[in-house]
């Protein structure tokens, strides 16, 4: 008999979606499956921004926990959640594929244009990227912070807490909410998070191999680890969190690797972008040297002035 498959998620209709997403990969395969919910520090405590409640492991440390002590077998994250460097003792196994990366602005109101100078406009979103663009490319609009699923923000929003809200189209897009998507945010302006639109499976290093062989044959995407695995380099270098604005997307161009990021510093007046490529067999490289010339561009001091601010609140 096959061994059990059981699945950590946590337990937002975002993240069930995503769990029974790589559940019926996994029974396409042959393999059975039992769901985990998990309640994390980062869905229990919603009147605290991210980046206070620290931004290290705030969706991840309940999953890994359970990781840890055999609970269960893997944990089901958003890939964009997912910390540069992971503690030790874990490992992501597999992508899955690529859901569109962009931004959308989601509105209950038609009329909401960020290009309108002459109309007051206040978004709502969690994260510091979004707002620190927004800062830079449309600093006439006012941002508020609302957290919780995506259910509960659309409700703050209906209650007048903000006219429209800043978010990932592939959240949107998989709860079923695409008709209420006014905008979709142009890849140049708002580049996505690390790892955005895609669905990580983590594991314990000490699963047994031949179990983790069979949820990478049912689940991974190589072009979408391949991408993921340049972007999380950049990451890595960066030591970049939730809470840092930085920002890196990568496609495959003709057995090329192609990676766009930078970071945004947090009051918007300085945005470094630079497209890098390189080998698509060795895709950490790539990202390694992005993270280089954004450093050598002034990214290093950005950096630093952004993680200085957050240490002080």
């Amino acid at each position: 008999m096959s061994k059990l498959i059981k699945i950590g998620t946590r337990g937002s209709k975002l993240a069930l979606w995503q769990a029974y997403h790589v559940e019926e990969l996994l029974q396409k395969s042959g393999l059975k499956t039992e769901i985990v919910i998990i309640d994390t520090k980062g869905d229990q405590v919603l009147d605290v921004s991210i980046s206070k409640i620290g931004s290290k492991g705030v969706f991840t440390q309940e999953l890994e926990d359970q990781l840890q002590d055999g609970r269960i077998d893997i944990a089901v994250h958003s890939a964009k959640d997912m910390q540069s460097n992971l503690p030790a003792g874990f490992e992501i196994i597999a992508f899955t594929e690529r859901e569109t990366e962009n931004d959308v602005i989601v509105s209950h109101k038609k009329d909401v244009d960020l290009s309108d100078v002459t109309k007051s406009l206040i978004l709502g979103t969690s994260s510091t990227r979004r707002v620190a663009t927004l800062k830079h490319f449309y600093p006439h609009i006012k941002t508020v912070e609302v957290r919780g699923n995506l259910q509960t923000r659309i409700r703050k929003m209906e209650e007048g807490l903000c006219d429209a809200l800043l978010l990932a189209y592939a959240g949107v897009h998989r709860m079923g909410y695409d008709d209420m998507i006014v905008e979709k945010l142009k890849l140049e302006e708002f580049t996505p998070a690390v790892g955005q639109g895609s669905v990580a499976i983590e594991v314990s290093t000490s699963l047994d191999e031949k179990v983790k062989d069979q949820i990478i044959k049912a689940c991974n995407h190589s072009n979408t680890e391949i991408k993921l695995r340049a972007e999380r380099a950049y990451l890595r270098v960066l030591e970049g969190g939730c809470s840092i604005p930085v920002f890196a997307l990568a496609n495959i161009i003709e057995n090329q690797v192609s990676l766009v990021g930078g970071i945004v510093s947090l009051d918007g007046e300085k945005r470094i972008s630079v497209e890098v490529r390189g080998d698509v067999n060795n895709p950490e490289l790539v990202g390694e040297k992005l993270a280089a010339e954004v450093f050598a561009l002034g990214g290093k001091t950005i950096l630093d002035q952004i993680k200085s601010t957050l240490n002080k609140q």
